[in-house]
């Protein structure tokens, strides 16, 4: 097949046989459908097959091509595995590989079988394969705590869920006991242990319930995608899905219970909760009271879901629609008959337009229902009274005016008037005064100003066409002036919400105390007595506190949560906390949970960086001192075997030369352990360095005590102040610099040590002449363990100056590399002037 070709051929398809257990017949059922597909002429191979050393297994496969296994060597054994390669190359039709979720022996091409299946899949090669419930990773867990067994084999359920075909193979828990009894499954000698063990009835229910859900699931899937690809909008009520109308009001919780007695009756019955917000934003429901129904709905094993729309029918009916739900569970709405008069409702509209959904209207003892309900007062006090005050009293005064200098033709401009005082009432009161004062108003001119006079008789047909004007214009005007004055105090309200969120937010950007600062600012913003982070405890249930600001209240009813996941929830105490406030509260508790997930994180990151760098560090001491280590010690061995076993022979001088190498051997040996004792340390954080006034030219002298005077030029000046810093560690410092300057600089070349103080700063310079150091490597110089340039393999472990930087940082200092101007390498080691006492 040429390489176009094979781009053009159709990836294969999968089938998969799902089993609660072993021994059920999936590997038997997948040869019985190889065997029929090779019987209907398809070209059917055995790509591989675990018998398990089951007869009834082994006889089915008699009649099918078998693909050669390929072998690996591991750890001195020849295990056998599928042979990708070479079913491949033989180009079946159809493949049979059993047990999906199996891990290759190291060496293979891919880690796990099913990436193996996938080759085949993308060859074109049709492949039927099976895999147990147990291994679907997502079930590991949970199989974990049933049968008290760790999977170690586990395949992503993505995996199996994009099998084109899953069919399952089920066998009741006694059936299975009974074909475990009879030899059918395990060896004679393994059936007991698995009788009392594994296979337990109770084990075997679970597994089989799991594997029946999981499957069920798929085939819901499957539904809804073919509901979807052939544009079915009605719903098929498969199994009881019941979705209950919330509005945060106190007819909630009866609500979701009744769903949840609906959900019970029926097997895989699924509750889904529904609140629909609001999209002019004007009016919402209870954020506390949809907080409470959310862990309500979660408790009773259902799921919370919340879509925008200005119709709330239309919302309800079309999420209804999407989940393929058979109910819809609403409350009853308490609502006036003047109400229903001019709308039927949310109820009655979602009953009209449900077709085949059932809808069940609940009564409560709750109050209203509807979303709508009551607005929020958002206008003072002082100023309702103020409009009832212009009602009551300034409408009479204002009539009784009107009364001294109006005439018969002067109508026009009393309504006019009368227009203008409902407008004003509607400004400073709302829509309810303002529909009294139009009411009232009405009632005035038709009484004193419209002929005939004071009565309520009306003769001219334009005079009632005017006064109605008045009624319905002055109503009219008053709601547009109520909506679009709740309209302006809301977007002030949004502003101030804004500048809220804008400020809490700005508060993320401060790095580790984050949470700290925005529950601070938390606080501050909304006067707040208490502000925790608490996550639930997944062991008890509890709720632990992560983070807090205040004093936590004795009282436990003061608190005020808000949730932010099934896990995390943010505690208030506070006076005062409007709906509005728990929106922006809700809003600041997402942000505390990006917070808590960017921590959490970090310190993952951090914790798997210094495992790395431990890690790093473990493999480079092993490779570096399996022959360090070894150098000095075989010549101090050497030396000390000599002197023993040939003592009568040996001369003095040999006696010298040997107790020297011997002395040379153990002084590099103590060396390379100080230096491993000190990165040790380092390493734990347990330098703890004492600080002092450091004389720079007394710290040379005790540094260099080890080195051939020929070898140093030391230049320091008479009146240079002292360092701050630790003598001894800074003594270790100096000797592991010196030591690496004098043996890589050439022997004609002394080593330069210098020292100035530069703007409070004491600079020590040791200077060599050696080959230097590129830019770029100038940092893995002070790395544990790194040897670079003309460094001998033979000497030292590349310590001396990782050990020497973390000594001077500790004290708070820095040293680091540099050019010698001719030629070579300048170590600079910074320290602050001292001169102040010991610290």
């Amino acid at each position: 097949m040429t390489v176009a070709e094979e781009s053009k051929r159709p990836r294969g398809r999968l089938r998969v046989y799902l089993g609660a257990a072993p021994g059920v017949g999936k590997t038997y059922s997948m040869l019985q459908e190889g065997r029929r597909r090779a019987a209907r002429g398809k070209d059917v191979v055995i790509g591989l097959v675990e018998t398990h050393e089951r007869a009834l297994t082994a006889e089915v496969c008699q009649g099918l091509e078998a693909v050669p296994r390929r072998a690996v060597r591991y750890r001195g054994a020849e295990l056998t595995e599928l042979d990708v390669d070479a079913v491949i190359a033989r180009r079946p039709q159809v493949a049979l590989v059993d047990e999906l979720a199996h891990t290759n022996a190291p060496g293979s091409t891919h880690p796990k079988r099913w990436q193996d299946i996938d080759d085949l899949l993308d060859v074109g090669i049709d492949v039927i394969t099976t895999v147990n419930i147990q291994h679907l990773e997502s079930l590991n867990d949970v199989v974990e705590s049933i049968t008290g067994v760790k999977q170690a084999e586990t395949v992503p359920d993505d995996v199996v869920r994009r099998a084109d075909q899953i069919e399952l193979v089920d066998m009741s828990p006694q059936a299975l006991r009974r074909r475990m009894a009879h030899g059918n499954i395990y060896r004679p000698d393994r059936i007991d242990a698995a009788l009392s063990n594994y296979f337990r009835e109770g084990n075997l229910t679970a597994l089989r319930e799991l594997a029946l859900l999981w499957t069920a699931d798929r085939v819901d899937d499957a539904l809804e995608r073919y509901r979807s690809d052939h544009d079915i909008g009605d719903p098929w009520p498969t199994r009881e899905r019941v979705v209950v109308g919330l509005t945060g009001g106190p007819e909630g919780a009866s609500l979701l219970r009744r769903g949840a007695r609906i959900t019970s009756r029926a097997s895989g019955g699924e509750l889904l909760a529904l609140h629909v917000s609001p999209s002019d934003g004007l009016v919402g429901g209870s954020p506390d009271g949809l907080a409470r129904q959310r862990r309500m709905v979660e408790e009773l094993g259902g799921t919370y879901h919340q879509v925008s729309g200005s119709d709330v029918a239309g919302a309800m009916l079309e999420f209804a629609r999407a989940v393929n739900a058979s109910q819809i569970v609403l409350g009853a709405p308490h609502r006036g008959r003047l109400a229903e008069f001019f709308s039927e409702g949310v109820g009655a509209r979602v009953v009209r337009g449900s077709g085949d959904i059932d809808v069940l209207v609940v009564t409560h003892e709750g109050t209203s229902s509807g979303r709508r309900g009551r607005s929020p007062q958002m206008l003072s006090r002082v100023r309702r009274l103020v409009a009832w005050a212009l009602v009551v009293v300034g409408l009479p005064l204002l009539t009784w005016v009107l009364t001294l200098w109006v005439d018969t033709d002067t109508l026009p401009v009393v309504l006019m008037i009368y227009l203008a005082a409902t407008l004003a009432v509607a400004l400073l009161g709302g829509m309810l005064p303002a529909v009294v004062a139009a009411l009232v108003s009405a009632t005035l001119a038709n009484y004193l100003f419209v002929p005939p006079r004071q009565t309520l008789r009306i003769d001219a047909v334009s005079d009632v066409i005017a006064i109605l004007l008045l009624l319905a214009v002055a109503i009219a005007a008053a709601r547009v002036v109520d909506v679009s004055a709740r309209r302006m105090r809301e977007a002030a309200r949004a502003r101030t919400e804004a500048d809220v969120l804008t400020t809490l937010t700005g508060t993320i950007l401060q790095g580790e105390h984050a949470i700290m600062a925005l529950l601070e600012r938390l606080r501050e913003s909304f006067h707040l007595d208490y502000v925790a982070l608490r996550e639930r405890q997944e062991r008890h249930g509890r709720w632990r506190t992560v983070e807090s600001i205040g004093t936590a209240p004795a009282d436990a009813d003061r608190l005020t949560e808000v949730p932010i996941s099934g896990d995390l929830e943010m505690a208030v105490v506070g006076d005062g906390l409007s709906a509005e406030d728990m929106r922006v509260l809700a809003a600041v508790a997402v942000q505390a949970d990006a917070l808590m997930e960017r921590d959490r994180l970090r310190r993952e990151s951090q914790i798997a960086r210094r495992e790395r760098d431990r890690t790093a560090t473990r493999t480079a001491l092993l490779a570096a001192v399996s022959h360090d280590l070894r150098t000095p010690l075989a010549g101090i061995k050497a030396g000390v075997t000599s002197l023993l076993t040939n003592d009568d022979v040996l001369t003095s001088a040999d006696r010298r030369e040997l107790l020297a190498t011997v002395a040379t051997s153990t002084e590099r040996l103590q060396s390379l352990v100080d230096n491993l004792l000190d990165m040790s340390r380092l390493d734990a954080g347990a330098v703890q360095p004492l600080l002092g006034d450091v004389w720079i030219p007394d710290l040379i002298a005790a540094a260099a005590k080890d080195v051939d005077p020929d070898r140093l030029r030391v230049t320091v000046p008479y009146d240079l102040p002292p360092a701050l810093g630790d003598e001894g560690l800074l003594e270790r410092v100096l000797a592991n610099v010196l030591e690496n300057a004098v043996r890589y600089s050439p022997a004609d070349f002394p080593v330069e040590v210098s020292a100035d103080v530069v703007a409070d700063v004491v600079i020590i310079r040791v200077a060599d002449r050696g080959a230097g150091v590129a830019p770029d490597q100038r940092e893995r110089i002070f790395q544990a363990f790194q040897r670079l340039g003309d460094a001998p393999r033979s000497e030292g472990v590349g310590l001396g100056l990782a050990v020497a930087r973390g000594f001077v940082e500790a004290q708070g200092g820095t040293i680091e590399a540099d050019d010698t101007p001719s030629g070579g390498l300048t170590m600079l080691i910074r320290l602050p002037v001292g001169g102040q006492g010991s610290e």
